[in-house]
């Protein structure tokens, strides 16, 4: 009778504990599908999720989940002067709403944006104090080194993000652009202002066969390819960064795999600073009369030669860290 009672005491502790786990499981499937439904609802309304610490938590960091979540951390509040999280914010968006369009589009993948004033704990509990930052948090397991995507190298245009989250997610997302037609009409008045020119000086057109005016426009060519203009066209970096912890603003990339479109700006008027310089050496040789005033284009020359190719060489340096030659300047 006593193994009996000891075998139905075995089957009821069974029954209980397989009673138990089947609620558990049935509770974490109802949990995620809650999770689904109303990640799902939210993003119906909009592209990025806008979410503060407790949703945070709740949606990113907490299991259960079968999706993967992109989240930017930011700071857009108009006191923080984050101009650069404007521009990120704005290719995000981009990339979230062609992903939201797709014909692929699934509850798998799911854009999420906080900002610093919102969730300033979450900031905090990941020890970032820089803006803007791309993490993304996969389905199973905590993020990686490579969940965290390295703007400073690749940009932050929405086709470089999208291929990040391709390699992150095997989910590749075709961006799609609102159309912009403000290169088309600045193509188009630039067209009618030169067949404007033409017309013009229709009688006189000797203008064509100036050297100086081909030279000019050679060297404007030059210049804007040498700036990295390209660059920027194609990987979309930034104006410049501006700490938000120090508020050090800086115009110059540190690293020789990303620049910032200021940088380019400041390239292209040190180069074509030094190319003026060496014009005025070529015309002190050329010009006929009073020797003083050779001597002064010559002067006026080499100091712009020196000058500028000594500020343009210190550019060369603080990107490739640790290059052992200089001049005038450091």
């Amino acid at each position: 009778m006593a193994a009996v009672n000891t075998i139905f005491l075995v089957f009821a502790i069974l029954f209980a504990i397989v009673g138990f786990l089947q609620g558990a499981i049935k509770k974490k499937e109802d949990t995620l599908g809650e999770k689904v439904s109303q990640l799902t609802e939210w993003n119906n309304k909009k592209a990025v999720i806008r979410m503060n610490g407790d949703k945070f938590r709740q949606y990113v960091k907490s299991p259960p989940r079968n999706y993967s979540v992109v989240v930017m951390l930011t700071a857009l509040q108009p006191q923080r002067q984050c101009s650069v999280c404007k521009q990120a914010n704005d290719e995000y968006t981009i990339l979230a709403n062609s992903w939201r369009y797709y014909q692929q589009y699934s509850n798998k993948l799911f854009f999420a944006m906080v900002d610093y004033d919102e969730g300033s704990d979450v900031f905090s509990s990941m020890k970032l104090n820089t803006a803007p930052v791309f993490m993304h948090f996969p389905a199973k397991g905590k993020p990686k080194k490579g969940d965290t995507m390295d703007i400073h190298r690749v940009g932050f245009a929405a086709e470089q993000i999208a291929k990040w989250v391709a390699e992150r997610t095997d989910i590749n997302i075709r961006v799609f652009r609102p159309p912009n037609y403000s290169g088309t009409l600045a193509l188009a008045l630039l067209f009618a202002l030169i067949g404007g020119l033409l017309y013009l000086k229709r009688n006189n057109l000797e203008f064509l066969y100036n050297k100086t005016v081909w030279g000019v426009l050679s060297l404007f060519v030059i210049f804007v390819m040498t700036s990295g203009q390209m660059w920027n066209h194609i990987r979309g970096p930034p104006v410049m960064h501006k700490n938000p912890s120090t508020g050090q603003i800086n115009y110059i990339h540190g690293s020789s795999q990303g620049q910032f479109i200021a940088e380019t700006y400041i390239v292209f008027f040190l180069n074509a600073a030094v190319v003026g310089g060496i014009v005025l050496l070529n015309e002190a040789n050329s010009v006929k009369g009073d020797p003083g005033k050779k001597r002064i284009l010559s002067m006026v020359g080499l100091g712009f030669v020196a000058i500028f190719f000594s500020l343009l060489l210190s550019v060369f340096r603080s990107k490739y860290q640790g290059y052992p030659y200089s001049f005038l300047f450091k």
